[in-house]
């Protein structure tokens, strides 16, 4: 046997455990970007792997043709009522968006609304659960059964506790109106549950919480003990998460993958009151070590492969205003992004895919190059 053969197994299993999460981005087209062919083949330069896209634009959706970047698509929450009482119209949606690109363009995903709920009327629960129900049923009609179909929550609309997230439960009576019988048609077309996920927006509900544990920042004091397992949470991100899957646990489904469809940090905010958080410096930190944490395949306690895809909200400043975030007036905008409109990079983050381990403090960065090294080595 070569002496080199115990290493590329190692290096093999590297490459398997930290490649568990896909790490994407959501663009947001507007005038004054550069146009969408140029976004593509920048993200595609930062080895970004999946983008989301809010709006659906046909010439977006064709700017990613044979980029191997996978697409995940919204339909606007305007067009549920009509998608829910006609499957035809769901059909129409797809014929414009999906038909004309697929597999051209790699879609993988559908988000049926974004949100729905945040204004806390359960009555649009049955016609949320209909119009995802038509849309998975006309891409069948279709042929196309390798596009994952769902809908979007955000977390601070959901969770009825998140701490300790052992204990995590849904709200009510969201969970058992629209939930329970969403998460039924999930585990039955094997899709995945979307969820916004935002440390930012917790940290600014409870003040308590160190902004060091939000911001991934591995110190002495940043840390949430779940005193009924035993478990230590060493960033905000992980724990939401496992809230999220505690909660799906108690509802029966424990295995539905879940993806985080947007996550992010503001780097400006034009309410004055908000700016001792929103700061470049603090966007940069939970940037960076969101995509550190997420590469090293570490996953979270309640969950060892961790999500299966994560999306960081933004591309580009758009001046987003939050409006549906409960007791989180924002302002009347906020900047999100990681690109200038130059495309420049606002802060250093490494998209590459080096694989990462830990080991007694010191970081070994191992590049599939590397691994390509020893197989040439066994080869000779």
């Amino acid at each position: 046997m070569s002496p080199y053969l115990p290493l590329l197994l190692l290096i093999l299993s590297v490459v398997s455990t930290a490649s568990a999460t896909t790490i994407g981005v959501t663009y947001v087209p507007a005038p004054f970007q550069p146009p969408p062919e140029e976004v593509a083949s920048t993200l595609r330069s930062l080895k970004i792997t999946a983008v989301r896209l809010p709006v659906a634009e046909p010439s977006v959706i064709r700017a990613f043709f044979y980029t191997n970047i996978s697409i995940f698509l919204s339909i606007p929450n305007s067009l549920l009522h009509s998608i829910s009482t006609n499957r035809s119209a769901a059909s129409l949606w797809l014929y414009n968006h999906v038909v004309p690109f697929y597999p051209r363009a790699l879609i993988t995903a559908i988000s049926v609304g974004t949100n729905v709920l945040a204004d806390g009327n359960a009555s649009s629960a049955d016609i949320l659960l209909r119009a995802v129900r038509n849309v998975h049923q006309s891409l069948v009609d279709l042929g196309i059964r390798k596009i994952t179909v769902s809908t979007t929550f955000s977390f601070v609309n959901i969770m009825m506790t998140s701490f300790p997230p052992s204990s995590a439960e849904f709200e009510e009576p969201t969970n058992n109106v629209i939930l329970k019988p969403l998460l039924e048609f999930l585990a039955e077309t094997n899709s995945s549950f979307f969820v916004n996920l935002y440390p930012y927006f917790v940290y600014k509900m409870h003040p308590e919480i160190p902004i060091g544990f939000a911001l991934f920042q591995e110190q002495a004091y940043n840390f949430r003990d779940d005193e009924i397992t035993g478990v230590r949470y060493r960033n905000l991100f992980d724990l939401m998460v496992d809230a999220v899957i505690a909660a799906l646990t108690i509802s029966g489904h424990e295995n539905i993958p879940v993806v985080v469809t947007e996550t992010g940090w503001p780097s400006w905010d034009s309410d004055s009151s908000n700016d001792l958080e929103a700061r470049p410096i603090y966007a940069e930190m939970y940037l960076r070590g969101l995509v550190y944490h997420l590469q090293s395949g570490r996953g979270t306690p309640l969950r060892k492969e961790g999500v299966t895809e994560a999306y960081i909200y933004e591309v580009f400043d758009t001046n987003t205003t939050f409006t549906n975030q409960p007791a989180m007036r924002v302002g009347t905008g906020q900047n999100w992004g990681f690109l200038y409109p130059n495309m420049s990079m606002k802060f250093e983050i490494d998209f590459s895919g080096c694989f990462c381990i830990t080991t007694g403090g010191v970081l070994v960065k191992m590049v599939l190059g590397f691994g390509l090294l020893v197989i040439g080595l066994l080869m000779f």
